[in-house]
C-alpha cells in the first residue's frame, strides 16, 4: 500500500469478474437499478469470507480481487462497520463508481479463488 493510495477488497462472482476482465481489469461495471451502493471492504479475509460463503453457493465460483484507489478520492467515504470486528466497507453510491473507476491506480487483481469459474 502506498501513502496515497488505499488497498479495496472487493469478493466477486463470475459474471461481475468476466465484465472487469473486459474493462481491462480497470474499471468496475455499472451497478444495476436494484443496487444502489458499491461496497468494497476493508480486509482481505472479510472478503475470502463472502466469497466462499456467499458467491460460490450463488454461482459455484466466488473470488477476491484487490485494487488500489487514490486516498483523496476513498477519505469522502467514512468506513462502515456492518457486522463483527472484520466485517467493514465503504459505501460508494452507484452514481460515483465512474468516480471510483477513474481512480483507481493499477489494475484489479484477483488474489485468491473458491469453487470452480465456469466456462463462458
Amino acid at each position: 500500500m502506498h501513502n496515497d493510495t488505499v488497498t479495496l477488497y472487493r469478493p466477486t462472482g463470475p459474471a461481475e469478474l468476466r465484465l472487469v476482465e473486459n474493462a481491462g481489469f480497470r474499471a468496475w461495471p455499472p451497478r444495476l437499478p436494484d443496487q444502489p451502493i458499491f461496497y468494497p471492504v476493508t480486509n482481505r479475509q472479510y472478503a475470502e469470507q463472502i466469497a466462499r460463503d456467499w458467491n460460490v453457493p450463488a454461482s459455484g465460483y466466488g473470488c477476491v480481487t484487490r485494487f488500489e484507489v487514490r486516498r483523496s478520492f476513498m477519505d469522502q467515504f467514512p468506513v462502515q462497520q456492518v457486522g463483527g470486528g472484520l466485517h467493514t466497507e465503504w459505501w460508494v453510491p452507484a452514481e460515483r463508481l465512474e468516480e471510483l473507476n477513474a481512480n483507481i491506480v493499477g489494475l484489479i487483481e484477483v488474489v485468491a479463488e473458491f469453487g470452480t469459474l465456469p466456462l463462458l
